[in-house]
């Protein structure tokens, strides 16, 4: 199960949480399982049973005044109730004044209870933007990302097989790149694949007998893009004359990564070849997927139905000879 430790969020500044620690330093280890805060309004009131593990407890100015204005022995009671339960943390916005004794509980049930002057909403997107990113399943592939008609399509296959200069031929031909060698993938649930480039070779690419060239100095920001949806995966392999290859394309084939199923297509590499051509228009027909219209079941079902008609046409002619 992917989590992110409590201490971890409150060290990143990357996303201008701004978050002060008030109370609950013994608890900072506890981590974070589930990308989605809760308003812990109903605990606040007394009711403990939707007070979840593994959550982000976020108060703001309401549940603040709320838990104020309840009588002393009230909110002492629920403060001991609290302190019972594995809150994995409490973060309070618009720097409102925390009461004593929601300090006390944070303190006694080791429950990190942090501050930040963010207004609610702003902190809400903020803190879901990083922890969707943060709880992503994840892994890298040795291949090329582009972007190509809107269609994020990853090349893969051997080393050297031409992934880069067929991703260059894609540039040179008006489409972007995403990523070359490295491809950094993230899941997105409950089935959407974002790859991105890696942060050190990001806008490079490497062209056998050229060296090392930068995308985005070469053709500008406009062929270039930080992270773009896998919906088509494309392997490149050298031509054997041996093997029987898909002549019709009917049957959709699938590559399985961090267990969803893409559509796949493996295109044999020759002399002659215009690689470039076939991948826009592997790009253009899974467009045409999408819409609905598949070209080469269309086709089969209009050749089957030639068959049934020109056999009916048989028959009635064998039956008026006989």
């Amino acid at each position: 199960m992917l989590a992110i430790p409590v201490i971890k969020i409150f060290r990143d500044t990357e996303e201008g949480l701004r978050l002060t620690l008030i109370k609950g330093k013994a608890g900072l280890s506890k981590k974070v399982l589930i990308p989605f805060i809760q308003k812990p309004g109903l605990a606040l009131a007394g009711d403990m049973s939707n007070l979840y593990h593994g959550r982000i407890q976020v108060l703001g100015k309401q549940e603040i005044k709320f838990f104020a204005s309840l009588p002393k022995d009230k909110r002492k009671e629920i403060a001991k109730a609290i302190a019972k339960v594995d809150v994995t943390c409490f973060m309070v916005t618009c720097d409102n004044e925390i009461p004593k004794d929601l300090i006390d509980a944070c303190e006694a049930g080791k429950i990190p209870l942090f501050k930040t002057p963010l207004l609610t909403s702003t902190f809400i997107n903020r803190i879901t933007r990083y922890l969707e990113d943060s709880l992503m399943a994840s892994t890298t592939i040795h291949g090329v990302l582009m972007d190509v008609f809107g269609v994020g399509v990853l090349i893969v296959g051997k080393s050297g097989i031409g992934k880069s200069e067929l991703a260059l031929d894609l540039l040179l031909r008006g489409h972007r790149l995403v990523a070359d060698d490295i491809v950094n993938i993230k899941k997105k649930p409950p089935s959407t694949l974002y790859g991105s480039g890696s942060e050190i070779i990001r806008y490079h690419m490497e062209i056998r007998g050229l060296g090392i060239i930068n995308i985005r100095d070469l053709f500008g920001i406009s062929a270039v893009r930080d992270r773009k949806a896998i919906e088509l995966v494309m392997e490149l392999h050298d031509w054997d004359p041996n093997a029987e290859y898909d002549r019709l394309g009917v049957d959709d084939k699938r590559y399985t990564l961090l267990d969803v199923r893409l559509p796949f297509i493996q295109i044999p590499v020759r002399p002659g070849r215009n690689l470039a051509a076939i991948v826009e228009v592997a790009s253009r027909n899974h467009l045409l997927k999408q819409g609905g219209h598949h070209s080469a079941r269309e086709f089969q079902d209009k050749l089957n139905r030639e068959i049934i008609t020109q056999g009916k046409k048989k028959k009635e002619i064998w039956e008026m000879i006989e």
